[in-house]
């Protein structure tokens, strides 16, 4: 049976290959995303691709979102929160603008689509939330800290969700992927500059793509799974910190020394 859905994010990346994978099994999908890029002075640019324009940081956008799911569906099945940027930075060096750029995009833009949404699938009886997150919300490296907790926030936030409003017939899922080829990293900001160079090389070096990712979050809402970890890397280091919690501590420690000593030497 055909589907409505809502993508965020759906542009590029993660978002585009769902929206490609959804079609293609005959939903009818909504994709949002902001505005393309223009310079100063030029009109509004639109994407292709995109169906509405959609900045997860405004109220009055999601209240749009919602009144054309109206117009268009007269509801709505699934709420794909796919949309988020990277970010990170080690304790002493990640600022406080920086926590709150990552933080009001990552976290509260997803709350705000949810909250938006979320009368609207009550009334109806049914519905699915998918959050995207990131295995950085299981699995929780140095250097990272921001981009870590905002991605801990919606695994947390995703499982309140389902507990909240099963009773109206809504499931909540969240999407847990380790590093996979995407253009995620064009919005990677952060003045700890070591960082979103480490992060960098291991979204190039990755052979997973962004279609890889799609079929398998597909898959798990085939099996009803509430936590997708859709890839191998991902899967291993989320087992290794279930299984020998005193390995899994080694390795990420072992990684923010790696970190420390890189700095080290770009100082000397």
């Amino acid at each position: 049976m055909s589907r409505r859905i809502l993508v965020t994010g759906a542009a590029s990346g993660l978002g585009a290959a769902l929206v490609t994978a959804f079609r293609a099994r005959g939903d009818e999908v909504l994709a949002t995303d902001l505005p393309a890029p223009v310079e100063a002075g030029a009109e509004q640019a639109s994407r292709s691709g995109v169906d509405l324009v959609l900045d997860i940081t405004s109220d009055d956008d999601w209240a749009a979102a919602v009144d054309a799911v109206r117009e268009r569906w007269g509801g709505l099945d699934v709420l794909v929160n796919n949309a988020g940027v990277a970010g990170g930075g080690r304790v002493d060096r990640c600022t406080i603008e920086e926590w709150q750029w990552i933080t009001e995009i990552n976290l509260f833009g997803l709350v705000r689509g949810t909250r938006a949404f979320v009368p609207m699938l009550k009334e109806q009886g049914s519905g699915h939330l998918v959050n995207v997150a990131s295995l950085a919300g299981l699995v929780h490296p140095g250097g990272m800290g921001s981009y870590n907790a905002t991605k801990a926030a919606v695994v947390a936030f995703t499982e309140t969700c389902g507990h909240e409003l099963a009773a109206y017939g809504i499931r909540a899922s969240v999407v847990c992927p380790s590093y996979f080829r995407t253009n995620l990293m064009d919005s990677m900001q952060g003045s700890d500059e070591l960082v979103g160079q480490v992060v960098g090389g291991l979204v190039e070096r990755s052979k997973v793509t962004a279609d890889d990712i799609a079929a398998a979050v597909l898959a798990g809402l085939d099996a009803g799974d509430d936590v997708i970890v859709p890839d191998e890397a991902a899967r291993q280091a989320y087992f290794l910190k279930w299984a020998d919690r005193p390995a899994y501590d080694a390795v990420m420690r072992d990684q923010a020394a790696k970190l420390q000593a890189a700095d080290r030497g770009a100082l000397s």
